[in-house]
Formats: C-alpha cells, sequence, structure tokens
C-alpha cells in the first residue's frame, strides 16, 4: 500500500504506544511517511477478532458514526468493503436509524449520502489492523507496557518499556520480573487511551504539567448482547434513545446497535444516582420504564440473551491541554482518548480519534515535523465533540464541571428548537445528523441559515411521539406492540 519512495519518506522509524483503534490509525496515517513504524501494546496482537484486556469497554456499542466512516476510509483506502465483507453493517442516515432525541420526539427517516459502520468494537479493530499490516512496514509488538520516553525537553527521541513475555513469547501479565527495554524514534505517539501516562512521561522529561478540564454528569450504563429476533438479524435500524433534559428528573438513555452475526449490543444508561440495572432481573424493566419510550423493551422481550449484563461508569469527559504546555518537546503527540475522552453516550470517540490521526496524516504530507502546532491541531480537531459533549452533560443536574452560563443557556435553547424542527423537516434533520456525527463544521450543520431560518418558525412544532417504523419492522421487531 505504500505511494511514497523510501528515500523520500520524511521519518526513519515511528512507535506507537497502544494498539487499540487510535494507535491503528495512527500506525496508518504513518507508514506512508515512515521507514517503519511499530506498535507497542500490552495485549498480544490477534490474528482473528478477539477480545482485549486493554480495551475493557469492547463489549459496549461503539458505533462509527458518517464524519468517522469517511476518514477512515481517506486513511485505509478499501477498509469498507472489507468490513462489509467482514459482517459490519452499513447503517445508512438516518434510513437505518431510530433516533429519539432529547427534546422529547422521534426523528423521521429519510436516505442521505452519509453512512456510519456498526459492528463489534473487536471486528472493528482488526479489520483496521489487517488494513494497516498491508503496507508493509508496519509491526504489532505485544506484552510491551511503557515506562518513560528517551530524550529530554526539547526533543523525544525514543521510549523505554517493559517486555512482559516469557522466553515463550507468552504475555504473563505485568507482575514479576521483567526487561526494560529502549527504543530510539523519530517519532513517538501516545494512543494508550484513558489510561494514558503521558503526564507522567513528559514530567520525567522535565516538561510542565498540561491543564485538565473535567465535566462528569455521572452516566453510568449496562451493555448487554442480544441474538436478533428471528426475521431481524440484517434488517435492524440503529436505535438511539437520548436522556430527556427537561424540567424535573431527566430520563435514561439507551442504544441498540445491530452488529454481525445477527447479534445486538444493547445499552441501558442513566445519570448519577440512577438505578441503572446490574443483573438481568431488572434489565427489561429498565428499559421499559425509565427511558421515555418503551422501544426497547418491546425489542427485547423475546430476544434472547448472549452475555451476562456489564456494568460501566467510564463516561466523564476528560480533556488535558497539551496544546497549552509551553515548550511542547519535538517528536511527541497525544491523540485520541488519551488527549481527550468524551461521554461516549455520544458516539463520537471513534470520530475523534479519526479526526486527530488524520490531522497527522496531513502534517505528515506537508513535509513538517512534528511539534506543539500538530498537537494543536489535534486539539482543534476534538473541539467540537468536546463542545458538543460537555454543553449537553451539563444540562443535566449534580454534573461536576463549569456552571452553566447565559450562553450555554442560549445554545441549549437554540439546540432544542432545532431538534424539534428536525422532526418535521428532514433537510434540517440531515444536518442534525451531521453536527451529532461529526461529519460536517457546525457553521455548516446547526449553524446553517436555512436550519436557523427553521429553528425559529418550526421550533414548537409537534413531536412525533411513535416510532418511525414501517409495518413489517413493527412485525419482526416488536411482535407488533406499539
Amino acid at each position: 500500500m505504500n505511494t511514497i519512495p523510501a528515500g523520500d519518506r520524511t521519518l526513519g522509524h515511528a512507535v506507537v504506544l497502544g494498539g487499540g483503534f487510535a494507535g491503528i490509525l495512527a500506525a496508518g496515517a504513518l507508514a506512508p511517511y515512515a521507514e517503519t513504524v511499530t506498535v507497542l501494546d500490552r495485549d498480544e496482537p490477534h490474528v482473528a477478532p478477539q477480545r482485549r484486556r486493554g480495551v475493557p469497554q469492547d463489549r459496549h456499542p461503539h458505533f462509527l458514526g458518517p464524519g468517522g466512516a469517511e476518514l477512515i476510509e481517506a486513511l485505509l483506502p478499501g477498509v469498507h468493503t472489507a468490513l462489509w465483507a467482514a459482517g459490519a453493517r452499513r447503517i445508512r442516515t438516518t434510513e437505518d436509524m431510530l433516533l429519539y432525541l432529547s427534546a422529547g420526539g422521534w426523528l423521521p427517516r429519510y436516505r442521505t449520502e452519509r453512512f456510519g459502520v456498526a459492528c463489534s468494537r473487536s471486528l472493528l479493530d482488526h479489520v483496521l489492523r489487517e488494513r494497516v499490516r498491508q503496507f508493509g512496514n508496519v509491526g504489532f509488538r505485544g506484552g510491551c507496557l511503557p515506562t518513560g520516553l528517551l530524550g529530554d525537553a526539547r526533543a523525544v527521541t525514543g521510549v523505554t518499556y517493559r517486555d512482559l513475555r516469557d522466553h515463550e513469547g507468552r504475555t504473563p501479565g505485568a507482575r514479576g520480573p521483567a526487561e526494560t527495554c529502549s527504543l530510539p524514534a523519530d517519532l513517538v505517539v501516545d494512543a494508550t487511551g484513558r489510561a494514558s501516562r503521558a503526564s507522567a512521561l513528559l514530567a520525567g522529561l522535565g516538561v510542565g504539567e498540561a491543564p485538565l478540564q473535567v465535566v462528569d454528569a455521572g452516566h453510568s450504563y449496562s451493555s448487554r448482547v442480544y441474538r436478533a429476533r428471528p426475521g431481524a438479524e440484517r434488517s435492524t435500524p440503529l436505535v438511539l434513545i437520548q436522556a430527556e433534559t427537561g424540567p424535573g428528573r431527566p430520563s435514561g438513555n439507551g442504544a441498540l446497535l445491530p452488529i454481525e452475526d445477527g447479534l445486538w449490543i444493547v445499552t441501558l444508561g442513566g445519570l448519577r444516582g440512577a438505578a441503572v440495572p446490574d443483573s438481568e432481573d431488572d434489565y427489561l424493566g429498565y428499559a421499559r420504564h425509565a427511558l421515555g419510550t418503551p422501544l426497547l423493551a418491546d425489542m427485547l422481550a423475546d430476544a434472547e440473551p448472549v452475555t451476562a449484563v456489564l456494568r460501566s461508569r467510564s463516561t466523564f469527559n476528560r480533556r488535558h491541554r497539551f496544546d497549552r504546555v509551553p515548550g511542547w518537546p519535538r517528536g511527541f503527540l497525544v491523540l485520541g482518548d488519551a488527549a481527550t475522552a468524551l461521554n461516549p453516550v455520544y458516539g463520537q470517540g471513534l470520530t475523534v480519534a479519526a479526526r486527530g490521526a488524520t490531522a497527522l496524516r496531513a502534517t505528515l504530507a506537508a513535509g513538517e515535523p512534528v511539534t506543539r502546532r500538530l498537537q494543536r491541531a489535534v486539539a482543534r480537531s476534538a473541539l467540537l465533540a468536546w463542545e458538543v459533549s460537555t454543553r449537553q452533560d451539563r444540562r443535566f443536574p449534580h454534573t461536576i464541571g463549569p456552571a452553566v452560563g447565559r450562553i450555554d443557556r442560549l445554545a441549549h435553547g437554540y439546540a432544542d428548537r432545532v431538534m424539534r424542527a428536525a422532526q418535521s423537516r428532514p433537510a434540517v434533520g440531515a444536518r442534525l445528523i451531521d453536527a451529532m456525527f461529526l461529519a460536517a463544521p457546525a457553521v455548516r450543520s446547526v449553524g446553517h441559515p436555512m436550519v436557523a431560518l427553521a429553528a425559529a418558525l418550526d421550533g414548537g412544532a409537534p413531536h412525533l411521539t411513535t416510532p418511525p417504523l414501517t409495518d413489517r419492522e413493527r412485525s419482526v421487531l416488536t411482535g407488533g406492540r406499539r
């Protein structure tokens, strides 16, 4: 897949810390411009889709929205074809979606040119990893735990890590004796996710601490895998139910993601203090009474559970402002959740990682060195998602973070009117989806004059109160329940 002659590449050796989605895309962005790329990860790379200890969220839904879907194809041409062949679902907006908005109604379904990718996280990472391997100069090395950076406060020149593998190449765990290794590099990329130790690694070189921003609405959620109801294996739409933000106690939120092999991943969530189910005993009851709509409960009533209920509380928004660190060292970059981690209920984290990898690719293509300027570009690429996620979370009671101000209240009011207008105007709905899934800048989506006019005129339009299902879908998905 390399298209740049080896003698014209701008980097010798690049090291990526972390072999998950962000790390894989970073390796793909680097491959055409580096002699070699080494991806270090604690988990061993698998030759087939398989759960990884280093991705504790992989049993929860991961929807790659339209914005991210476009970017991964640009980074790794042909990856969409590989995903469809492996069983991933193509989710067209909004034809293949059922969206219950926080404004209290359903979004109509219509076709646009946009689509997203629905599959298990293990399948997504596997397909992308195999595409990146085709560059021929990327190696994945498991059993590696980063411990420090080589170089000084002016430039990073490599990484040190503990080799956790035994003499037979197996990784028994982090305890016990392990060899400490040094790996020189022209560039080190930290893509180790929420568990990143980038601040500590930089402190070891004498680099100042990055300002930290946190917004925590106290969301928690529980997920379970079901086998799709007979007849719905390849035709189930994506279901997203947002938490309502009106007066009184907000409702819960939920999602159903149709994935490969005729399975559904279902998630039920709620805010701080909500009785989010952590066992099968009250799972369906919560789906029926806590979401503002019984649709998920109706779909699951006769569905076959495949796994137990798995709980997660890793939903706070956290941003390390590495872009504000003075004297940022050359040859080091932090991207993905390691830099900006978002509340996963909004489905933007994968796209933010893809945007960061795209910024890396653009810098390398322009022949520019990796400096603080690129770290700033990565921060800018995550800004819209940060604003969307944190501004929504700050609407909920008991959120930890900056208080809601006058500008926020104006933005909230406008967002509510746009969502209500979208329920009767497909053109508004299409631009709303572009904003929700980072497929277009805000000024071209919800900030478009047409959208603003529709929000002013139709802000009080009646809610679409019943799910926009076809007769066949209603029969197959809910047994005819309304």
